[in-house]
């Protein structure tokens, strides 16, 4: 069984540091949870290159398994229960 990729694309903002503490929380031995912190890039750039291919408008984003998650789609605060309802956490 292949992990499920978690990324996380933060600012530094209170909110970007609550969204990847919850990613964490709700994390299983099956989630591989990248975080990239997009005001300090990343040696090959690919976290810029990912905002790009996902379509992310707004920070802090989760994208799990190369889909944004629906709450990260729209305006909405990222949730426990939009993130579980995306697949974290279910082994």
């Amino acid at each position: 069984m292949s992990k499920r990729l978690v990324e996380v694309f933060t600012a530094g903002c209170p909110l970007c540091d609550e969204t990847v503490k919850v990613v964490r929380e709700l994390a299983c031995e099956n989630c591989d949870v990248q975080v990239y912190d997009l005001r300090f890039g990343c040696a090959t750039n690919i976290c810029r290159e990912k905002v790009a291919q996902y379509g992310i408008h707004r920070v802090p984003a989760v994208v799990v398994d190369g889909k944004l998650a629906g709450c990260c789609q729209n305006q909405q605060p990222v949730s426990r229960e939009a993130l579980v309802a995306a697949g974290i956490g279910q082994g």
